[in-house]
């Protein structure tokens, strides 16, 4: 009798998803029914942008690949089912961003993050 492997959720499969040139890789790692919780400037703690499903969750990761900017996955930490990350991203006339999450995991794949992020202005 054999038994399926779960998914794997890593380093290597973040960086792959967080450094491509499109959305389509980091989008396939988040369920069906995750959340993301964005605090910035713009929506502070007590009022976090909040996205239900991954179909919120690619609309916005379409709009932000879409622009001329690269991304790094600057160091990531997994522990069972908890994943913390750093990305660094910055656009052709230096401006940067940095953004910090926590992720919960479920069978490999992302059904919750909080994203703290602060670009330069």
């Amino acid at each position: 009798m054999t038994t399926a492997s779960q998914p794997v959720f890593g380093t290597d499969t973040l960086r792959r998803g967080v450094e491509a040139d499109t959305s389509a890789p980091l989008v396939s790692l988040y369920a069906d029914d995750a959340e993301l919780r964005i605090v910035d400037r713009n929506t502070q703690p007590s009022h976090p942008k909040v996205l239900h499903g991954r179909d919120e969750i690619a609309a916005m990761l379409d709009d932000v690949y879409s622009r001329d900017m690269t991304h790094s996955l600057e160091a990531c930490v997994v522990q069972g089912d908890h994943a913390a990350y750093c990305e660094s991203c910055q656009y052709p006339d230096g401006v940067r961003v940095l953004s910090e999450s926590m992720l919960t995991l479920r069978d490999g794949k992302i059904t919750g993050q909080v994203m703290i992020q602060a670009w330069d202005e």
